[in-house]
């Protein structure tokens, strides 16, 4: 969907972001989708008054100063408990809760990763041409110079049927498997650590 021109991307992290977002897309005149899993919300309470959510804006939910999780959708929850784990490895992540995957939040992700230098996006999509994809593009443009960006996500493969947990766990997109990730990914945070 982010091929077509106007066309606004998001995904909730939870079942209350997810009524913001109707309600946002309510009041826009473009074309928005929104992205959400299938199966039950995380539990969270929802909110009794509406908000708009502001187009294109993400959410720091977890302010660290190692690296970046960049997640979206369904992985924003792991990528928080993900960041949990780590910091019992002495790693200190910062978590974003992207939100949108078109329009991209520029100046945040921009500006975290003039900082970190080291990013990891992570979305339950297809990595090929995907949020990830997105976001290495906008990095590419920025000439923010060394900047280590890794992606987990689904490969670009036929995924089998199955429990949501177990398929997760199989792509590493639970937290056990993003955090395994960030330290095989970036062994140099375990040196520092």
């Amino acid at each position: 969907l982010s091929l077509m021109p106007n066309m606004i991307v998001s995904a909730p992290k939870d079942e209350d972001e997810l009524q913001h977002l109707l309600y946002t897309a309510l009041g826009v005149n473009h074309p928005m989708a929104i992205r959400y899993p299938r199966g039950q919300g995380v539990g969270v309470s929802r909110a009794t008054q509406f908000h708009k959510v502001p187009i294109g804006k993400g959410e720091v939910i977890r302010q660290g100063k190692d690296m970046v999780i960049l997640a979206i959708g369904s992985t924003v929850i792991p990528s928080l408990e993900a960041a949990h784990k780590l910091g019992g490895q002495g790693i200190d992540a910062t978590v974003i809760n992207a939100r949108f995957a078109k329009p991209l939040d520029s100046e945040l992700i921009l500006e975290t990763a003039s900082y970190t230098k080291k990013i990891i996006t992570v979305e339950e999509n297809v990595l090929s041409g995907g949020f990830g994809a997105a976001v290495l593009g906008l990095l590419g443009k920025s000439g923010i110079p060394d900047v280590k960006v890794r992606q987990i996500g689904i490969p670009d493969e036929f995924v089998e049927q199955g429990k949501q947990s177990l398929l997760r766990s199989s792509y590493n997109l639970d937290a056990e498997g993003i955090a395994q990730q960030v330290m095989t990914l970036f062994p140099s945070l375990l040196e520092i650590a």
